[in-house]
């Protein structure tokens, strides 16, 4: 399964098409990042690292001054800005668009004024302000499935029917988007593996994944390196390709339209023979 081609998504000045999946780069600029152990810290270095993954051939930069893993503690505003703002400058030439990877309403309004052009939200625009943040711009949107918060999320996380809940959640959280004047055309949803969902959970939902393309926005799919595979692999994060990459095609072949991964040049080979297959 995979998108309509004529079916887009539209991010500031930018309308992405969506014939083929688009490959989302990871730029962590945290020093408590689960994937890279903050190798990527440095503004300097994640600025070199997203050139590097623009060259490996990554659609869309996601820049992130804040971790999300599990147990992780949350950063001041000025912190985060301090991290993400730089790298948002220093990619202005990128011609790609940017994303930043963050819940805070006032990191979503500067980083979009600096030259944002997605807002990625694990809560889903859910903190107070965040909504105006957004559709006072022309930013698209990710609107991510997370139970609990990164300190708990991981606790005792159980489910009744996993699927038709985080559909009923994304659902939700779209209507509130297109009331609070954001436009359906710049929405994408995220399921959220590894947030607040046990290995059931997350192959439950990557099994079903093209129930959730009911809501009629893309479906993003972060699978690359998660906790996940540990029930599968006894890798380390750093060491997850091969499960990431067969993650990704499952997605893609399951409706995802876009995957946010770490490995840009990696997925891009395997979606090439993927599509090559598909369209033989």
């Amino acid at each position: 399964m995979s998108p309509a081609g004529g079916a887009t998504w539209q991010c500031g000045r930018y309308r992405l098409p969506l014939a083929r999946p688009l490959i989302m780069g990871i730029v962590n600029v945290t020093p408590d990042s689960f994937s890279d152990g903050g190798r990527h810290a440095d503004p300097a270095r994640a600025v070199a690292h997203a050139r590097q993954l623009l060259a490996e051939g990554a659609d869309i930069l996601d820049i992130g001054g804040e971790s999300s893993r599990p147990g992780a503690q949350a950063v001041d505003v000025a912190d985060e800005l301090a991290r993400v703002l730089p790298v948002i400058e220093g990619l202005a030439d990128a011609g790609v668009p940017l994303s930043i990877d963050t819940v805070k309403p006032e990191v979503m309004r500067q980083a979009i004024a600096a030259g944002a052009s997605i807002v990625n939200d694990i809560a889903a625009l859910q903190a107070p302000g965040a909504l105006a943040a957004v559709a006072g711009s022309e930013a698209g949107v990710v609107l991510m499935h997370m139970r609990g918060t990164p300190q708990t999320m991981q606790d005792d996380p159980h489910y009744a029917d996993v699927v038709g809940e985080v559909g009923a959640f994304l659902a939700g959280r779209i209507a509130a988007a297109v009331a609070a004047g954001i436009a359906r055309e710049r929405i994408a949803v995220d399921p959220g593996f590894g947030f607040g969902k046990l290995l059931i959970h997350n192959l439950a939902l990557l099994r079903h994944l093209e129930r959730l393309g009911e809501c009629a926005c893309p479906i993003l799919a972060g699978l690359s390196r998660k906790s996940m595979f540990k029930g599968m692999s006894a890798l380390p994060a750093s060491e997850r390709q091969a499960a990431s990459l067969a993650g990704a095609l499952i997605a893609v072949q399951n409706g995802a339209a876009i995957v946010r991964v770490h490995d840009v040049a990696a997925t891009r080979e395997a979606l090439a023979v993927w599509a090559a297959v598909s369209s033989a």
